[in-house]
């Protein structure tokens, strides 16, 4: 059973990390961008476009993580690193304006 099983993790932790580090990008993008002023719309409009790219690929890898079969094989620690990018660029969003 664990020799089926080491293929099958293979198979969803490459999605997985992909889409955490895609989401770790986003979310250190969002992070670091800093509006010259309040007239920076441009500044803000590139936050918000990466908290959602952030909050999309973490919600992709929440979304993945839900399906009993890969739960089944991928640890909920997995998943941890991906939600709190997700969480961090939300709060981020939040407070862009």
């Amino acid at each position: 059973m664990d020799d089926e099983r080491a293929g099958t993790r293979w198979v969803f932790a490459v999605p997985t990390g992909l889409l955490t580090l895609v989401a770790g990008f986003f979310c250190w993008a969002a992070l670091t961008i800093r509006p010259s002023g309040a007239w920076d719309d441009d500044a803000y409009a590139g936050i918000v476009l990466s908290c959602v790219l952030a909050v999309g690929a973490a919600g992709g890898v929440v979304a993945m993580w839900v399906v009993p079969s890969v739960r089944r094989v991928v640890p909920w620690w997995w998943v941890s690193p991906a939600l709190v990018l997700g969480v961090v660029s939300g709060v981020r969003w939040g407070l862009a304006f």
